[in-house]
């Protein structure tokens, strides 16, 4: 995927949690502010997936075609799942999400596979 499909599919998961936002069926305001702080937060869990898999898939350092990139809103946590082919580049992504996904604990999961 090209970084310029990952950003538009960054809007569209935008575009997506702010309607269901806005459809919630919530009984009073705090519960719509609920709502939206909890849409919020997962909006910004899917733009720092996206963001990370995107340096991945930029970074020529990087095998990134067997990472998978998950990220938990209410850990704050990025977690890099899959297969990269040196231990070399298993650092290199685990730096790379560090530097993508401020704020947020990198979990790096992946193994190495020689190809």
């Amino acid at each position: 995927m090209t970084t310029a499909i990952l950003m538009q599919k960054s809007k569209t998961l935008t575009v997506v949690l702010a309607i269901a936002a806005s459809a919630a069926c919530a009984n009073t305001m705090k519960g719509a502010k609920v709502d939206a702080e909890n849409a919020a937060e997962k909006t910004a869990a899917g733009v720092e997936t996206v963001d990370v898999k995107a340096a991945l898939i930029a970074d020529g350092r990087v095998d990134a075609s067997n990472i998978n990139v998950d990220t938990s809103a209410s850990t704050k946590t990025v977690v890099l799942k899959g297969t990269v082919p040196t231990a070399e580049q298993k650092s290199v992504a685990e730096a790379i999400a560090r530097s993508q996904a401020k704020g947020y604990t990198i979990n790096n999961t992946l193994t190495v596979a020689p190809k």
